[in-house]
């Protein structure tokens, strides 16, 4: 279950993510302050459930709720507040749940068992992502199209880092290596992000990638990875590694090295 949880109070949002994650561990979880993050996240990623503080300063909660219903009719918002004075307001919204604070892992695990649209929005399809030899992908049987050439090498950094959060510096310092982080590198890294996120998009694999503000990390969840299942274990992909991996990219030569020597080649 995808769920995102907004309070501009930060004491207050790290208990309303903490609790979430006590009420059930399996559920990918995204808080945030800002309104604008969580629009931003609704509108790139199939979300399950909103938690929604009402009385912020930015954004009323009333208001955003609006917002993230008019992008997916079908997202459980569930209120929480201090006040009991907006059930009213909740009940024509007809929203799946209120929540009155202090939040606790057993109230909202209480309202997680009775949402309004229990059924989970389908996951995006697998990217298939290959990284012996020359790096690849393909989305649905073809080759995912980029607009940019350096798109695609900061997917392959971020498969490269196995699911690790990755700051926006570290990324430009390897992708343009030896370089000095210019303003112009950062104006350039921002296009390939939103050209790698529409081409995700375009797919219908957008939630391959998770976004922090300032970081980038692969769901590794999302994708089938030649890589993975060779560290993984998996039956038959010892025999997919041919003493090259991402051949490419300098920044991957540490890899290489490691792989060379575990497998003896």
């Amino acid at each position: 279950m995808r769920i995102v949880a907004i309070d501009d109070e930060p004491l207050a949002l790290e208990n309303l993510v903490h609790s979430i994650i006590k009420a059930d561990e399996f559920a990918d979880v995204y808080g945030s302050r800002n309104p604008e993050d969580i629009i931003e996240r609704v509108t790139d990623d199939a979300i399950d459930v909103a938690f929604v503080d009402i009385e912020m300063r930015t954004m009323n909660g009333l208001n955003l709720a609006e917002k993230l219903r008019m992008i997916n009719p079908r997202i459980n918002i569930i209120f929480t507040t201090g006040y009991s004075e907006y059930t009213g307001e909740a009940f024509k919204m007809h929203a799946s749940g209120y929540i009155l604070k202090p939040v606790t892992p057993a109230k909202i695990e209480e309202e997680l068992s009775v949402l309004r649209f229990n059924e989970p929005i389908s996951p995006a399809p697998l990217l298939d992502i290959r990284t012996f030899g020359n790096f690849e992908v393909f989305a649905n049987g073809d080759i995912l199209q980029f607009q940019y050439s350096k798109s695609k090498e900061l997917l392959a950094y971020l498969v490269d880092r196995r699911g690790a959060l990755v700051s926006n510096n570290e990324i430009i310092a390897n992708l343009w290596e030896g370089e000095d982080i210019e303003q112009s590198h950062m104006s350039y890294f921002k296009n390939i992000r939103t050209d790698l996120i529409q081409a995700l998009k375009n797919a219908g694999c957008e939630d391959a990638i998770i976004r922090q503000r300032g970081y980038l990390a692969i769901a590794k969840d999302r994708v089938k990875c030649d890589y993975y299942d060779y560290l993984d274990g998996v039956p038959g992909a010892d025999k997919l590694y041919m003493g090259e991996y991402m051949s490419r990219y300098s920044w991957a030569e540490l890899t290489q090295a490691t792989l060379q020597f575990g497998s003896g080649k």
